[in-house]
């Protein structure tokens, strides 16, 4: 494992890989996104309650937030990352 804590784990670029597959197969049997969406949030959100505190989720939802809110999420998404 890396020091250098601005490199993600090799992990993370697997999981990356197999979520975006599991995202393209379910747009492929016309489930909506709002639907795709929805349900990797909760089993992401159920996922993290198992392994942190409510905290450490409360410090990461709103890092989410606060990317919404900057917009950085839609500079990402037009720019195809």
């Amino acid at each position: 494992m890396s020091d250098d804590h601005n490199v993600p784990p090799a992990d993370l670029s697997h999981a990356g890989a197999v979520v975006d597959k599991a995202i393209e197969y379910m747009t492929g049997q016309n489930i909506s996104p709002v639907a795709i969406a929805s349900a990797l949030l909760g089993g992401s959100m159920a996922l993290l309650s198992r392994s942190m505190a409510d905290e450490a989720i409360i410090g990461i939802l709103n890092s989410a937030i606060a990317s919404i809110r900057s917009g950085a999420l839609h500079d990402r998404s037009e720019s195809g990352t």
